[in-house]
């Protein structure tokens, strides 16, 4: 089985920001977060993550050392990191949304991603038919395994929302991969909500 999981929430997740690139900590809901992601998944056998921090500190409730993998880095948005979402023009939303091969300036295209991603996802099909391999990543990574499990075109990617410290589920059989479930947000531990 291969776990897909969202790190926990940073302040720029809580002000809309994207965050791309910019290398942020966990704030307090974050952290309870991940610890709620720590009594969801269990038994693992291999943990991979982003080398960003939000994404080590999450992996960090697993209680193993991850490896760290470049390719699920979340995607690089070039000048638009840091911009609150809804400053992000209509213009350039239907730009980017409407075309794989664009990026914004020093930034990266949707294919581009895609291609890391599957790239890694290929890299494990053959170990997650028998083992457990959780990878701790970011929102458009997910969404790009999501696409890849479904055999679908990167630009799938813009239509999905994966939450802050969820899980999404890909089984991997000898026929190929098989999205089991997608953006499953476990319980808090003390039940009080996470917020934006």
């Amino acid at each position: 089985m291969l776990y897909l999981v969202r790190h926990g929430r940073t302040e720029a997740n809580a002000h809309l920001r994207l965050q791309g690139r910019i290398d942020l900590p966990l704030n307090d809901v974050g952290r309870r977060q991940a610890a709620a992601l720590g009594l969801a998944i269990t038994e693992i056998d291999r943990l991979i993550c982003s080398p960003m921090l939000r994404t080590r500190q999450t992996a960090e409730v697993f209680g193993m050392e991850p490896e760290l993998d470049d390719r699920w880095m979340e995607m690089d948005y070039g000048v638009m990191d840091g911009v609150r979402m809804a400053e992000v023009s209509p213009e350039m939303w239907d730009l980017w949304t409407s075309d794989a091969d664009y990026a914004p300036e020093g930034g990266e295209t949707l294919h581009e991603l895609a291609a890391r991603v599957w790239a890694a996802c290929d890299d494990l099909m053959d170990d997650a038919q028998t083992r457990n391999i959780v990878v701790v990543t970011h929102a458009t990574p997910i969404k790009a395994g999501m696409a890849w499990a479904l055999g679908a075109e990167a630009s799938l990617t813009w239509r999905a929302f994966v939450d802050q410290a969820s899980i999404t589920r890909i089984m991997v059989r000898d026929r190929g991969p098989v999205l089991a479930a997608f953006n499953v947000v476990p319980p808090l531990a003390d039940d009080q909500p996470a917020g934006r």
